[in-house]
């Protein structure tokens, strides 16, 4: 089963950042790769679904000139608006995928390490969820942890296996690592452009 709202309160209650997001060489380079594998280097909206503390929330802010930002961990929620006070472009919402549905289309969606807590129907309405929401041409991101998580519903490498055979998607970037797998996925039609021919380069 998909793991609750519950769940993740009771994280946040015992810890304030319960995977160590916020310090370490590991989550800081794995911030960057994700940064640097936006075929953009501006996107008009942005949503994230899962943003944790908002450790990636707020260099991904820097990228956008709309970021909406959710999480079913009310704590976590709190974190992310103290993070990113100040900055009227950023909204914060306590919320999840599935069960809920975010306002409006987007052109980047960020599915960081979230994807792996739900069972295979939600993962279904999730990816659902993202198609209807992703604007033609618009890019979804998702990057999971490789290594063994028993008390995840799926394992990441899964979580892509699946991902790749959604017709309404297109890979335009793959990067793996032991501990981690990121892709790039383009909203299809139109048909999927690399960097470069988005550039203008042949």
């Amino acid at each position: 089963m998909s793991l609750s709202g519950e769940y993740f309160d009771g994280l946040y209650a015992a810890d304030a950042d319960p995977w160590g997001i916020e310090a370490g060489w590991y989550e800081e380079r794995k911030r960057a790769v994700v940064l640097a594998a936006l075929p953009r280097a501006r996107y008009a909206r942005a949503f994230e679904p899962g943003c944790a503390g908002g450790a990636l929330s707020a260099p991904l802010a820097d990228r956008c000139d709309e970021l909406v930002c959710w999480d079913p961990a009310a704590r976590a929620v709190a974190a992310t608006r103290a993070r990113l006070a100040g900055r009227p472009h950023v909204r914060v919402e306590q919320g999840a995928l599935p069960g809920s549905a975010p306002d409006g289309t987007f052109d980047l969606v960020v599915a960081s390490e979230v994807v792996y807590y739900l069972d295979a129907g939600d993962r279904e309405a999730f990816w659902c969820a993202v198609e209807a929401c992703l604007r033609p041409g618009g890019h979804l991101l998702a990057v999971h942890w490789l290594r063994e998580a028993p008390e995840y519903p799926v394992e990441g490498a899964e979580v892509h296996d699946e991902l790749a055979g959604r017709a309404a998607l297109a890979r335009t970037v793959r990067h793996e690592e032991a501990d981690f797998r990121l892709e790039v996925y383009a909203r299809v039609p139109p048909v999927a452009r690399s960097v470069a021919e988005e550039t203008g380069l042949r």
